[in-house]
């Protein structure tokens, strides 16, 4: 499952290597000797094996994954920094499950201590993305017609 640009879709769907699932109502791809609808979900024909795509872990990755919100106080109009949920101090690894988003402000109040020694329960539990949830971060806003491919309803 991926994100492609309509001009990839006409080529796939004029090719013949893909099918049309469902199209944008109104719009349409005109050339001098044909007409076709304007793709917004396409299917290959053939499946295509395409190696699991792993996220890298990073800053820049886990500010998306979080909203660029603090997970602490929720705030996302100011600067973020990453916060070791169990601080490196005590063990705690650099992983998607122990890096949350946190200001400033929040992140020295913390300091050395769990979530629970300092009496700032988290907003979310931090967890490891799939690539579906990276597809919306893209996309901006979803199209109506893509959640029940995508598994977000």
């Amino acid at each position: 499952m991926s994100v492609i640009n309509a001009k990839k879709a006409i080529v796939l769907l004029y090719l013949g290597k893909a099918e049309l699932i469902e199209a944008h109502t109104g719009r349409q791809i005109r050339s001098v000797s044909m007409s076709m609808p304007f793709p917004s979900i396409v299917r290959l024909s053939m499946y295509v094996r395409i190696p699991f795509k792993n996220i890298i872990l990073s800053r820049k990755n886990i500010l998306r994954r979080d909203g660029h919100r603090c997970q602490f106080c929720g705030r996302a109009d100011i600067a973020l920094t990453l916060d070791h949920v169990v601080p490196a101090s005590r063990g705690g690894d650099d992983s998607w499950e122990n890096l949350v988003c946190a200001c400033v402000k929040c992140n020295n109040r913390k300091g050395d201590q769990t979530p629970e020694e300092a009496c700032m329960p988290l907003r979310r539990k931090p967890m490891r993305p799939n690539h579906v949830t990276f597809i919306r971060h893209v996309m901006g806003v979803v199209d109506e017609r893509w959640k029940p491919y995508l598994f977000l309803q």
